[in-house]
Formats: structure tokens, C-alpha cells, sequence
């Protein structure tokens, strides 16, 4: 099999993006290439082109994406090729004590941190120079080679820019609720953050049964967003102390208290936010490593619990398929989610948006 030229949008160096033509190697042993269809924009992309990461340079960015296969490499059965996919950005061993117990977001021996395939080489070319893959996918360009465990096969009916939503924030969001926080129905909670995952977030709830919903950002917009999606209750934390607003709705303070921003300030309200025996589920991924300032006191006299949540807590393979069939079966609105469907030489702008807090999740369709 022969290298396959694709368009895509490459990062060089901190807030440079461009958009050029590279060779997409044939997959290797235990690998698939697959023919991007759509790829969701999302916040951990900013954080790469921000130079917020300290990522490897140069590297295809994206990890959101979905598509169909095109070839396979030795090892992989043939008959896997024309499948739908959506791809997960955490491809897991499957061999490790972490993946063999159920708990493959944890796995320690995937190579997808590093942007390398399991031989510690990588499948992008650029003038004859490799190139990386985020997190093993690189799905702003139109081809990727990814690990096979990290193609998971989804119904031919599924939109793809549904589907690449599912690879990312959907699956985050949603398994927030179902595997990390294990919200009962009845519940009262709070989501802050409505951008793609805390709008996820917020589904997921809707569909355990949790009340009230509340939902909280600084975007009238994104409020309004997160109404339509299933939230009971919106605070504006614009117009005061979120947290007081937050405890006025809920009878002194929620059950359960979602962080999807990212941000230090906001996790330490969702601490704040909820009740005795609440628990705050901290979902956004943080641009560095600072250090979040907690009450001690708060958090043990009233027996409080602060859960990191890294995926979803979940297993694409079994997540990926369910999501779908809920969407399917109109019991999962994902379609609000997507804001706008773009092209690729778009994407810089779509970070535009984001960095001001404008507008819901861009996806590229291919």
C-alpha cells in the first residue's frame, strides 16, 4: 500500500497553524488508515496551539474524529475496511492491569500521550520530515492512521459529525455523569461550563433523571444552550457570586457539581457549591499544572468528595456504540451540540471563537 498525499492543518510552533499538503503513510502491524469524514474543534486543541502543553512540534492537531476505513495493516482483518469509525483519543493496550480490569481511560501503556504508534515512529510525512499525530489521531487532515483499538465501529446511519463528537466530548460528558459522579436520578446538580463537554454533561443528566439541572457560564449564549439541552435551571455567573445563586436554587447546595471549564477558579466554586456528602466532579481539562486551593475544613467536616474524571471514566468500545444508539433512538440530543460545520483552513478562527468564549462546538466535515 502506497502513502496517500491529504490536506491538513499542522502546528509548527506556539499560535502558528498551517495549513498544508503531507503523505499519509500505510498503516503498520495493528493499524488502520482511515478517510476523515469530520473532525469536533476542541478546547485541548486551543491548549496545543497555545503552547499551552508543551506538545511536540511539528503535529497534526485534532483528536475528535470519525470516518471510514480505507486500509488496514498486517494483523488487522480485512474485512474491517468501509467500516464507520469514530476515534477514540486515548487507544488503549489492552494488556496492561488497568485495561484488563475495565479501566482503559487510565491505561499506561498506550502511546498516545507521545504521538507515536507502538513502534515509536509516526505515519505523517511533511517535505520527507515525520510529523506527529495529537494524541494518535490528528484528525485536522483528511487521512489518519490510528491504532485499531482506537477505530471503534459505529452504525452506518450515524451523521459522522455526530460521531466525532462521541470520540470526544460526548463521551466525556455523559460518562462524567454515568461512570465517574454515578448520579442517581432525582439528584440536584450543577454543570459550570457549557461549552461541548459541560453541554454533554448536562445530557447526561437529563437522561439519569437529575433535578434540578443547573447550569452556569458567563455566555447568554451558551445558557441558552444548555436550557435547550436538558438544564432546569440556568445561573448567569456574570450577574454575581455563581456559587450563592447556585445554593439559593438548590436548597442550600446540589448533590453533585460538575467543572468543565478547565479553569482553577471555577473548581474550587464546585467544591464550594455543593451540599453536605456532595460530590464535585471535576471533568475540564486545565491549561498547566496549578495547584487547586481547597477548604479542608468544608470538604471533611461535611464529609464532601472531589472526584478527577479523566474520559469519561469510560471504555470507547462499550461507550462509543451506546452513545450512538441513543442518539439513534432520539434519546440523546447531540445535535445540539454542533454549532457550526466548517472546512479545515476554518479552524483558526474557530479558536478565535473559543479563546472569547463565543459560539458552540465547530466541526470540520470533510
Amino acid at each position: 500500500m502506497n502513502s496517500i498525499t491529504a490536506n491538513a492543518l499542522v502546528f509548527t510552533a506556539e499560535g502558528n497553524l498551517e495549513l498544508d499538503a503531507v503523505d499519509v503513510l500505510a498503516p503498520g502491524p495493528g493499524e488502520i488508515r482511515v478517510r476523515l469524514r469530520a473532525s469536533g474543534v476542541c478546547h485541548s486543541d486551543l491548549h496545543v496551539a497555545n503552547g499551552d502543553w508543551g506538545s511536540k512540534v511539528p503535529t497534526v492537531l485534532g483528536h475528535e474524529g470519525a470516518g471510514i476505513i480505507e486500509s488496514v495493516g498486517p494483523g488487522v482483518p480485512p474485512e474491517r475496511i468501509g467500516e464507520h469509525v469514530a476515534l477514540s483519543w486515548f487507544a488503549p493496550c489492552l494488556k496492561c492491569k488497568y485495561c484488563v480490569s475495565g479501566r482503559q481511560w487510565a491505561c499506561r501503556d498506550t502511546t498516545a500521550n507521545d504521538a507515536v504508534m507502538a513502534d515509536g515512529t509516526t505515519r505523517i510525512r511533511r517535505g520527507g520530515s515525520s510529523v506527529h499525530a495529537f494524541l494518535n489521531v490528528g484528525s485536522f487532515a483528511e487521512y489518519a492512521v490510528v491504532p485499531e483499538s482506537g477505530a471503534i465501529t459505529i452504525p452506518e446511519e450515524l451523521p459522522f459529525e455526530i460521531a466525532a463528537l462521541i470520540g470526544c466530548a460526548a463521551t466525556t460528558g455523559i460518562g462524567a455523569v454515568l461512570n465517574t459522579g454515578k448520579v442517581p436520578a432525582g439528584s440536584s446538580a450543577a454543570v459550570v461550563g457549557c461549552g461541548g463537554v459541560g453541554l454533554s454533561v448536562v445530557m447526561g443528566l437529563a437522561l439519569v433523571g437529575a433535578n434540578p439541572i443547573i447550569a452556569v457560564d458567563m455566555s447568554e449564549e451558551k445558557l441558552a444552550a444548555a436550557k435547550d439541552a436538558g438544564a432546569t435551571h440556568v445561573v448567569s455567573a456574570a450577574a454575581g457570586d455563581a456559587v450563592e445563586q447556585v445554593q439559593a436554587l438548590s436548597d442550600g447546595g446540589v448533590e453533585y457539581a460538575f467543572e468543565a471549564a478547565g479553569r482553577v477558579d471555577t473548581a474550587e466554586q464546585c467544591v464550594s457549591m455543593t451540599c453536605a456528602a456532595g460530590t464535585a466532579v471535576l471533568v475540564g481539562m486545565p491549561s498547566g499544572g496549578t495547584a487547586m486551593p481547597l477548604n479542608l475544613l468544608d470538604v471533611t467536616l461535611n464529609g464532601k468528595s472531589v472526584l478527577g474524571c479523566s474520559y469519561g471514566g469510560s471504555t470507547a468500545s462499550l461507550a462509543f456504540p451506546m452513545l450512538a444508539e441513543l442518539y439513534l433512538s432520539g434519546r440523546l440530543p447531540l445535535d445540539k451540540l454542533v454549532g457550526s460545520r466548517i472546512e479545515l483552513g476554518d479552524v483558526p478562527h474557530a479558536f478565535d471563537e473559543m479563546k472569547v468564549g463565543r459560539g458552540l462546538r465547530s466541526v470540520v466535515c470533510y
